[in-house]
């Protein structure tokens, strides 16, 4: 891998479990430990709070100022990095997952399911003009997931989006039905 790239994904999507697979090769960094390194980031009781664009403006002022080749987070496609990886994963699977790790209010993962069925973080990566690599997370292993991630980020980087449409799965329908009132 000779550039940087950005690793992200709504909660529950493998993001950190794909990212210590790819760290027995790459230099990992999450996005949080980036802004503290960077002094952009400050405690709170849950972790710490990324000023967000206190760390673009660090990043753009000087990139040599760090130097991991992965960049881990659902904040990294924020950041001035032009190829981005984006882990998806059926919403109700995620909803699974962020269950059983007992993760958030319901609210916040009801958010992150509706976020993961409409591609947000797809299309907000786009809208930065990024290169994105779309990688279906469901069903697959952390490791051949991270094996996919890094045979794209060592060859030509072509963007890959657009192939996954939750909204088209009359399951995933049926399931955000079910909160509906």
């Amino acid at each position: 891998m000779t550039r940087r790239i950005a690793l992200t994904g709504t909660p529950g999507t493998g993001k950190s479990t794909v990212a210590r697979s790819l760290s027995e090769k790459h230099e990992v960094v999450e996005v949080g430990e980036l802004a503290r390194r960077l002094r952009c980031a400050r405690p709170t009781s849950a972790g710490v709070t990324v000023d967000l664009d206190r760390l673009v403006r660090s990043l753009r002022r000087n990139p040599s100022r760090f130097r991991a080749e992965v960049v881990v987070g659902h904040l990294a496609h924020l950041l001035p990095i032009q190829d981005v990886v984006v882990l998806r994963c059926r919403p109700e699977e995620i909803d699974r997952r962020l269950r059983s790790a007992r993760t958030g209010a319901s609210r916040d993962r009801k958010e992150n399911v509706l976020a993961e069925t409409i591609g947000v973080i797809t299309w907000e990566a786009l809208a930065r003009r990024r290169t994105v690599f779309e990688v279906d997370t469901s069903d697959r292993s952390p490791d051949s997931v991270a094996r996919e991630v890094d045979r794209w980020a060592g060859g030509p980087r072509l963007p890959r989006w657009g192939h996954i449409d939750w909204l088209r799965d009359p399951t995933v329908t049926e399931h955000l039905m079910d909160w509906v009132d």
